[in-house]
């Protein structure tokens, strides 16, 4: 049963408010200003399975994480962003939704009232669930950084007699029925896919190509003064980009690009550390290095698993089986693989998260197969995954989601495979933010129907789901729809021109701001990414490839 409470500032009741299941109404006697928060308590529980899409998962972050941001305690403590009650405000949300173990409920970004907004609390042993109009951030508003930001509390004001239609749907608990897209398409991009591929491969080449030696530099700004003269050997930047360029210059017959890759992947297969894995990282200052994390003797294994994955498909084969040798001899006996490797022994450093699954599609590649089904079994154990990037500290991320879908996948495990990408879709957005005229995103009118939040710890928009654009073509719908949104999606903001949106002709950013989080909403972060463009470049040339032209 939905019960209906105003709420006034400091959140004391307001009387007089009734809602019918469609229609809100204020039989009160004088004006006032206040919110309205739908609520709905579900069955007692000892774990009630918190899901925000793309805002919290659960606790949502471990206790011990290095990271601060939204975890669910049964204690609330401000200043570490714990409490067993939260409000966050609806365009955080890949879908303005809230669900629980037993429920759901379901709204739309905007209401007649303003921004909505989603909340949960545990209390007495038993789970509520709510919606807010409009909304309210409490017991804190997170902003991206590690100090709690004050509570942002919104009211409407209301007159006697005032009614408003709202948009609230129940459902059973079933988020994954819910989150999946509609099998349709709808035009947002700005230029096709043989464009987006011309435009990002000349963009990863002139912004962020350099010889001697040769790299593809993380960042460069968009008015290409400043640069991030580093190298990840994958994730945000290496093999599986410069793999791009490569297989995108051999099909268009441009022999700079076919040789610049080269160099780069080169550079990476020629270098590896004591070990015989790759090392994490290339800096100018520091030639290679260790990663993204304080202990410099640790290489992460989502880092050097993809590096494997796409230098096996660049043809550099025995810098890929080295690095599969040594994740082979740390397997344990029940098939987890390491989260992470010492550079100088090979010895595993961390068995935390689920990073150790991005191993799986190299060992397949390699025609370890057993290994790799037994890695399988064991991380289909779990119902989430997290620890895939080296910077969030076990956060569930979306991109845990695309390490599942390309393991599984790889495995030819189409069940766990679809059930991964379920989850991956919690992140996916599934409606176009509002964006107010005079911000970036909305003077551009991007679309975000298709975009994906980062993580919780990191509220963003980005494109890297377009890593595994080739396993959810090969799941078929609604997947295929689905990346096909996300491609739609960041075929925008890929500068045609030198200017267009401030950026240099093939720049493309990583953050897009469709909320209060990192900067103002509707900014773009004016940097220009190696990754964004090299995840482009490769979904693109994966569609061309699949259609024949």
């Amino acid at each position: 049963m939905l019960v209906c409470n105003g709420l006034a500032p400091d959140g004391s009741l307001v009387e007089g408010f009734e809602f019918d299941g469609v229609t809100l109404s204020y039989g009160g006697l004088s004006p006032v200003d206040a919110s309205v928060r739908i609520s709905r308590q579900l069955p007692a529980t000892d774990d009630p399975q918190w899901l925000v899409p793309g805002v919290f998962y659960g606790e949502n972050r471990p206790e011990t994480s290095s990271r601060t941001y939204p975890r669910f305690a049964r204690e609330t403590n401000v200043e570490r962003m714990e409490s067993p009650s939260w409000s966050f405000r609806a365009d955080r949300c890949a879908t303005p939704a809230v669900f629980a173990r037993g429920g759901g409920l379901i709204t739309s970004e905007l209401s007649p009232l303003g921004q909505s907004g989603v909340g949960f609390g545990y209390r007495d042993g038993a789970p509520t669930i709510w919606l807010d109009f409009p909304y309210r951030e409490e017991p804190l508003a997170y902003d991206g950084s590690d100090d709690p930001a004050p509570p942002d509390v919104r009211t409407h004001r209301w007159q006697p007699g005032d009614s408003v239609r709202l948009e609230v749907r129940e459902t059973d608990g079933n988020w994954r029925e819910h989150l999946r897209p509609a099998a349709t398409l709808r035009p947002a991009a700005w230029v096709s896919v043989e464009e987006a591929a011309e435009l990002a491969a000349y963009g990863l080449h002139r912004w962020h190509y350099k010889p001697n030696p040769s790299r593809l530099i993380e960042t460069r700004s968009f008015d290409a003064r400043e640069e991030r003269d580093h190298m990840h050997v994958s994730w945000v930047s290496g093999a599986p980009y410069a793999y791009a360029l490569l297989r995108h210059g051999r099909r268009v017959g441009n022999d700079e690009y076919v040789a610049a890759a080269t160099y780069v992947l080169e550079h990476i297969a020629g270098n590896l550390a004591p070990a015989g894995i790759f090392w994490p990282q290339w800096t100018v200052d520091r030639g290679w290095t260790w990663g993204w994390h304080p202990d410099h003797d640790r290489a992460h294994s989502r880092t050097l698993a993809d590096a494997a994955l796409y230098m096996f498909r660049a043809g550099f084969v025995d810098a890929a089986r080295s690095n599969i040798g040594v994740a082979l001899r740390a397997q344990r006996e029940d098939g987890a693989l390491p989260a992470a490797l010492h550079l100088q022994t090979g010895e595993p450093v961390s068995w935390d998260g689920t990073a150790g699954m991005s191993w799986i599609p190299a060992l397949v590649a390699a025609g370890a197969l057993d290994a790799a089904r037994r890695a399988g079994a064991y991380y289909a154990q779990f119902d989430t995954w997290s620890g895939a990037p080296e910077d969030t500290d076990l956060a569930p991320t979306s991109e845990d989601g695309y390490a599942a879908v390309t393991a599984f996948v790889a495995l030819e495990d189409w069940e766990n495979a679809r059930r991964a990408a379920d989850w991956t879709l919690t992140f996916r957005y599934s409606y176009d933010v509002d964006f107010a005229p005079g911000t970036t995103l909305g003077d551009h009118e991007f679309k975000s129907r298709g975009a994906d939040q980062a993580s919780p710890a990191n509220q963003h928009l980005h494109d890297f789901g377009l890593i595994c654009l080739p396993e959810f073509f090969a799941l078929g719908e609604p997947y295929r729809t689905s990346v096909l949104q996300h491609l739609e999606c960041f075929r925008q903001f890929i500068a045609r021109f030198d200017g267009d949106f401030g950026a240099q002709r093939g720049m493309a950013a990583e953050r897009y701001l469709q909320t209060d989080c990192f900067g103002p909403k509707g900014t773009v972060q004016p940097l220009s990414h190696a990754w964004c463009l090299g995840v482009l470049l490769l979904a693109c040339e994966e569609v061309i490839a699949s259609s024949g032209a």
